[in-house]
Protein backbone atom coordinates (compact mmCIF):
# COMPACT_ATOMS: atom_id res chain seq x y z
CA UNK A 1 0.00 0.00 0.00
CA UNK A 2 2.67 2.47 1.00
CA UNK A 3 4.43 1.76 -2.77
CA UNK A 4 1.37 2.31 -4.15
CA UNK A 5 0.72 5.61 -2.40
CA UNK A 6 4.72 6.45 -2.87
CA UNK A 7 3.92 6.72 -6.98
CA UNK A 8 0.53 8.31 -6.90
CA UNK A 9 2.35 10.69 -4.93
CA UNK A 10 5.21 11.22 -7.62
CA UNK A 11 3.14 11.04 -10.42
CA UNK A 12 0.77 14.14 -8.98
CA UNK A 13 3.74 15.65 -8.34
CA UNK A 14 5.49 15.27 -11.75
CA UNK A 15 2.43 16.28 -13.56
CA UNK A 16 1.11 19.54 -11.65
CA UNK A 17 2.02 22.34 -12.86
CA UNK A 18 5.04 20.78 -15.78
CA UNK A 19 3.28 22.72 -18.34
CA UNK A 20 3.12 26.17 -17.40
CA UNK A 21 5.84 28.36 -16.12
CA UNK A 22 5.64 31.75 -14.70
CA UNK A 23 7.79 34.83 -15.15
CA UNK A 24 9.92 36.21 -12.09
CA UNK A 25 9.31 38.88 -10.86
CA UNK A 26 11.89 41.81 -12.83
CA UNK A 27 12.30 39.56 -15.44
CA UNK A 28 11.51 41.02 -19.53
CA UNK A 29 9.81 38.78 -21.59
CA UNK A 30 12.11 37.81 -24.31
CA UNK A 31 11.68 39.36 -27.70
CA UNK A 32 8.70 37.72 -30.64
CA UNK A 33 6.44 38.17 -33.09
CA UNK A 34 3.07 38.04 -33.98
CA UNK A 35 3.54 34.93 -36.89
CA UNK A 36 5.01 32.76 -33.87
CA UNK A 37 1.38 32.02 -33.22
CA UNK A 38 0.09 32.15 -36.04
CA UNK A 39 -0.39 28.40 -36.41
CA UNK A 40 -3.31 28.81 -33.78
CA UNK A 41 -5.87 30.92 -36.13
CA UNK A 42 -9.32 28.53 -36.48
CA UNK A 43 -12.16 27.56 -35.10
CA UNK A 44 -11.56 24.86 -31.99
CA UNK A 45 -13.60 22.99 -29.73
CA UNK A 46 -13.05 21.06 -26.71
CA UNK A 47 -14.54 19.92 -23.45
CA UNK A 48 -13.43 21.34 -19.49
CA UNK A 49 -14.46 22.57 -16.21
CA UNK A 50 -17.59 20.37 -16.70
CA UNK A 51 -18.88 21.52 -20.09
CA UNK A 52 -17.83 22.31 -23.45
CA UNK A 53 -15.48 25.13 -24.83
CA UNK A 54 -14.60 26.73 -27.82
CA UNK A 55 -12.21 29.20 -29.35
CA UNK A 56 -11.98 31.14 -32.76
CA UNK A 57 -9.03 32.99 -33.31
CA UNK A 58 -8.12 35.23 -35.91
CA UNK A 59 -5.77 35.16 -38.47
CA UNK A 60 -2.65 37.35 -37.53
CA UNK A 61 -3.08 41.06 -38.60
CA UNK A 62 -1.61 44.15 -37.58
CA UNK A 63 0.25 42.76 -34.75
CA UNK A 64 -2.01 40.63 -32.96
CA UNK A 65 -4.58 37.84 -33.27
CA UNK A 66 -7.86 38.55 -31.63
CA UNK A 67 -9.76 35.46 -30.33
CA UNK A 68 -13.52 34.44 -29.03
CA UNK A 69 -14.30 31.87 -25.99
CA UNK A 70 -17.68 30.40 -25.11
CA UNK A 71 -17.82 27.44 -21.73
CA UNK A 72 -21.12 25.68 -22.09
CA UNK A 73 -22.78 23.45 -19.54
CA UNK A 74 -25.82 21.75 -19.84
CA UNK A 75 -26.28 23.42 -23.94
CA UNK A 76 -26.37 26.90 -22.08
CA UNK A 77 -23.68 29.70 -21.87
CA UNK A 78 -21.86 29.65 -18.81
CA UNK A 79 -19.07 32.18 -19.83
CA UNK A 80 -17.30 34.50 -22.44
CA UNK A 81 -13.75 35.59 -22.94
CA UNK A 82 -12.74 37.86 -25.54
CA UNK A 83 -8.83 38.87 -25.73
CA UNK A 84 -5.67 38.55 -28.11
CA UNK A 85 -2.11 37.86 -28.19
CA UNK A 86 -0.13 41.19 -29.67
CA UNK A 87 2.91 42.60 -30.01
CA UNK A 88 4.18 44.87 -27.68
CA UNK A 89 7.69 45.85 -26.74
CA UNK A 90 9.58 43.48 -29.25
CA UNK A 91 7.60 40.73 -27.44
CA UNK A 92 3.90 39.39 -27.14
CA UNK A 93 1.63 39.60 -24.47
CA UNK A 94 -1.55 37.18 -23.44
CA UNK A 95 -4.53 39.38 -23.00
CA UNK A 96 -7.99 39.13 -22.15
CA UNK A 97 -11.63 39.98 -20.46
CA UNK A 98 -14.31 37.72 -18.95
CA UNK A 99 -18.10 38.00 -18.95
CA UNK A 100 -20.61 36.43 -17.87
CA UNK A 101 -23.90 35.64 -20.12
CA UNK A 102 -25.02 39.44 -20.08
CA UNK A 103 -21.63 40.55 -21.43
CA UNK A 104 -20.87 41.87 -17.87
CA UNK A 105 -17.58 42.05 -17.15
CA UNK A 106 -15.90 40.29 -14.39
CA UNK A 107 -12.75 42.66 -14.19
CA UNK A 108 -13.35 46.20 -12.88
CA UNK A 109 -14.00 48.60 -16.40
CA UNK A 110 -10.40 49.33 -17.32
CA UNK A 111 -9.18 45.63 -15.99
CA UNK A 112 -7.27 43.60 -18.65
CA UNK A 113 -5.78 39.90 -17.54
CA UNK A 114 -2.27 40.13 -18.82
CA UNK A 115 0.24 37.23 -19.29
CA UNK A 116 3.51 38.40 -20.55
CA UNK A 117 5.62 36.37 -23.02
CA UNK A 118 8.50 33.65 -21.61
CA UNK A 119 9.87 31.89 -24.51
CA UNK A 120 9.09 29.47 -26.94
CA UNK A 121 10.33 25.86 -28.03
CA UNK A 122 9.80 23.11 -30.53
CA UNK A 123 5.58 22.97 -30.36
CA UNK A 124 5.06 25.37 -27.25
CA UNK A 125 4.82 28.76 -26.77
CA UNK A 126 4.94 29.79 -23.24
CA UNK A 127 3.18 32.90 -21.29
CA UNK A 128 3.37 33.61 -17.29
CA UNK A 129 0.91 30.87 -16.39
CA UNK A 130 -0.33 29.88 -19.88
CA UNK A 131 1.34 27.29 -22.26
CA UNK A 132 -0.15 26.96 -25.85
CA UNK A 133 0.96 23.68 -27.36
CA UNK A 134 0.98 22.75 -31.21
CA UNK A 135 0.09 19.24 -31.02
CA UNK A 136 -0.77 18.67 -34.64
CA UNK A 137 -2.92 21.44 -37.38
CA UNK A 138 -5.97 20.05 -35.80
CA UNK A 139 -5.03 19.88 -32.13
CA UNK A 140 -3.64 22.16 -29.60
CA UNK A 141 -3.87 21.77 -26.02
CA UNK A 142 -3.93 25.49 -23.82
CA UNK A 143 -2.45 25.07 -20.74
CA UNK A 144 -2.98 27.65 -17.49
CA UNK A 145 -2.58 28.27 -13.86
CA UNK A 146 -5.97 28.95 -12.85
CA UNK A 147 -6.92 30.61 -9.78
CA UNK A 148 -8.40 28.36 -6.84
CA UNK A 149 -11.33 30.02 -3.86
CA UNK A 150 -8.25 29.37 -1.10
CA UNK A 151 -5.54 31.31 -2.87
CA UNK A 152 -3.95 28.62 -4.60
CA UNK A 153 -3.05 27.77 -8.32
CA UNK A 154 -4.22 24.64 -10.37
CA UNK A 155 -3.24 23.52 -13.95
CA UNK A 156 -5.42 22.96 -16.28
CA UNK A 157 -5.52 21.81 -19.90
CA UNK A 158 -8.26 22.50 -22.57
CA UNK A 159 -7.85 20.24 -25.38
CA UNK A 160 -8.77 21.66 -28.64
CA UNK A 161 -9.39 20.43 -31.91
CA UNK A 162 -10.64 22.09 -35.03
Amino acid sequence: MRVLLFLLAISFASTYGQNTLQLPKGQESTEAKITLVSWMEGHWKGMAFGGTTEEIWSPASGGSMMFVFRQMLDDKVNFYEVGHIRELNNSLIFELKHFDTNLHGWEEKDEVQQFRFIKADSNRVYFDGFTFENVSPEEMNIYGLIGNDDGTKSEIVFNYKK
